[in-house]
């Protein structure tokens, strides 16, 4: 009677454990691999988003930042952590009132610690062997970075999104930034923050599968930051559609946004 207990128990844990490994099995074997470029590089091409409109119906922000380190271990150092002493200054002379988007000015690193979102949550990647075309829904704005190398070109004014070169380490697309404006925001954790002209942004793009895109992203900034910030890894999503609508900013609908920012920044 023992014998057949031991055998039962023995039996109920090995259909346990199958249980748990064949849908891990099937999730594996059911992913369907990133499509590919006429060079062998994988095509990056598609509208990506984090799973949904912020804060509407499928909106997962558990697509973001990887857990990091087990038990006990330290939590990596947030953005703001590592201010020096002039972007905390910098910080506490801000308000509402002078966030530039309100006057249709894109920001130097997106919303969500996505570059390519800006201040919105939807982009698209149109993917070519010369070049990788990141389009943003907010303020008409797009970035053609090619993608043989070339080093940044020294005739360029600053810019609110800086100069993009971008190379291929393997299957990795790597985006080198810089060649900022100092008048603009950045976004990082969710906290709009200050930077200056030697912001330097380097972003990594996998597309691990068909429906997944990663995406990491360092950012050095020697006025603003005491050290290198690195972002969490966002995974983005294939959106259910194929084609970027924008989302067009005049200035006029954000005149009743400015004049309470200002409202509170006199109280």
């Amino acid at each position: 009677m023992r014998h057949l207990l031991k055998v039962s128990i023995v039996s109920v844990a090995v259909v346990a454990l199958l249980a748990l490994a064949i849908p891990a099995t099937l999730n594996a074997q059911t992913a369907e691999p990133a499509p590919k470029m006429a060079d062998g590089h994988p095509d990056l091409s598609g509208v990506w988003w984090t799973g949904g409109d912020v804060g509407g119906r499928g909106y997962n922000t558990s697509r973001g930042a990887a857990p990091g380190g087990g038990r006990g271990a330290a939590p990596p150092p947030t953005f703001t952590g590592l201010y020096n002493q002039a972007a905390k200054d910098a910080s506490k002379n801000l308000s509402d009132k002078d966030d530039p988007t309100l006057r249709c000015t894109p920001t130097a690193f997106g919303t969500l610690n996505v570059s390519m979102f800006d201040v919105g949550a939807v982009a698209q990647i149109v993917a070519t062997p010369k070049f990788v075309v990141l389009l943003t829904e907010t303020y008409h704005s797009y970035k053609a970075i090619p993608t043989d190398g070339r080093p940044h070109r020294e005739d360029l004014p600053p810019s609110y999104r800086g100069d993009s070169v971008g190379h291929w380490e393997g299957d990795t697309f790597v985006v080198d930034t810089r060649n900022f404006t100092d008048d603009t925001w950045m976004s990082a954790e969710g906290r709009v923050s200050p930077h200056s002209d030697q912001l330097h942004i380097v972003e990594r793009y996998r597309r691990v599968d068909k429906n997944t895109l990663e995406i990491d992203a360092t950012i050095t900034d020697p006025k603003m930051l005491t050290a290198s910030w690195t972002v969490p890894t966002q995974r983005l999503v294939l959106a259910p559609f194929d084609q970027l609508l924008p989302l067009l900013c005049s200035g006029v609908e954000t005149a009743p946004l400015m004049d309470a920012a200002d409202k509170l920044k006199k109280n």
